[in-house]
Order: C-alpha cells, then sequence, then structure tokens
C-alpha cells in the first residue's frame, strides 16, 4: 500500500472514530463468508459499522483522535474488526446474540471504547451488555423524579372522593 494510501485510510478512520462515541474490537477470523455476510447484515440492522482494519493503520488513527486511546493497544494484535456504535451496548448485544445462533465463539471480544471508559478482554461482555444508554438512564432519573410528585396528587385527588363520600353519608343519615 502507498504511503498516500495509508494516509488517506487513517484520515477515514480517525473521521469515524471521532463521529461514533463507542466502539468494539472484536475478532472474526474463525467466520466463513456466509456467516461474515450475516453479520454484516445484522450490524446494518443495528445500525452498526462494522469495518475490517489493519492494526497498525488503526493504532495511527486513534493516536490522531482526540483522547488518550493507548490503553487498547494491548488489543491490536491479531485480525481485527472494529465496530462502530451511537449506543453502548447493541454490539455486545449482537457479538452475543450472533455467536448463540451461529453456534460459534466467534465474534470475540477484545476489547471496547464505551462511554469515555475501556474495557479489555472477552470477560467483559456481560457487563457491556447490561450497560445502559445515557439516554436511558435521563429517563429512569425523570421517571423516579416524577415518583413522588405522581403519589401527592393521587393521594389528594383519592382523599378528595373519599371526603365526598363520608359527607354524602352523613348527609343522608
Amino acid at each position: 500500500m502507498k504511503k498516500e494510501d495509508k494516509s488517506t485510510v487513517i484520515a477515514q478512520i480517525t473521521t469515524t472514530v471521532s463521529e461514533y462515541t463507542n466502539f468494539y474490537l472484536t475478532d472474526i477470523t474463525a467466520l466463513n463468508a456466509a456467516h461474515t455476510s450475516s453479520l454484516r447484515r445484522q450490524c446494518t440492522k443495528e445500525d452498526i459499522k462494522l469495518v475490517v482494519v489493519k492494526n497498525t493503520l488503526f493504532k495511527k488513527a486513534l493516536d490522531q483522535a482526540e483522547g488518550d486511546f493507548s490503553q487498547l493497544d494491548p488489543a491490536l494484535k491479531g485480525n481485527t474488526a472494529v465496530m462502530f456504535s451511537n449506543n453502548a451496548n447493541s454490539p455486545a448485544k449482537l457479538i452475543k446474540a450472533f455467536a448463540k445462533s451461529s453456534g460459534t465463539e466467534v465474534p470475540k471480544l477484545k476489547a471496547a471504547y464505551v462511554q469515555e471508559g475501556f474495557y479489555l478482554g472477552a470477560d467483559n461482555l456481560e457487563l457491556l451488555i447490561s450497560i445502559k444508554s445515557k439516554n436511558e438512564l435521563i429517563g429512569e432519573v425523570i421517571g423516579l423524579l416524577q415518583s413522588p410528585a405522581k403519589n401527592v396528587i393521587s393521594a389528594l385527588q383519592s382523599g378528595g372522593q373519599t371526603l365526598s363520600g363520608v359527607l354524602k353519608t352523613l348527609e343522608q343519615r
């Protein structure tokens, strides 16, 4: 590959890293062509961008990107496919579901950069599946904040009905 081509690829990867908030480094070498096509289709359905990269070019792109990604260096060995996503846990769910449906242990999670945190090794897959996105957490907080207000309003409404019932009973006597 020519030097100009390499710099173009590095620039494209750097742009992609800056566009997405999360990415997963995976190993898909054991997949045959049919399984690879199936994985790509599922990634497209889940709004995940799957890119096979050369480790040296990806490392150079991370060096040019904003932030310190040096913690991912140990994972950049062997064949690497990167899953880019703006949803924190959808690639992890896809990895688990695809491995279960295909009957293989591939794709294997090598590392992940999720919500500004680093996760190294396949043993973090279950943890990554359970991570909630920023929007989900905001929704839960809003729900918790609304809960006491709803309780007060329902108590006031039921109290009014109880009071009117007591008054009607007294009136009838």
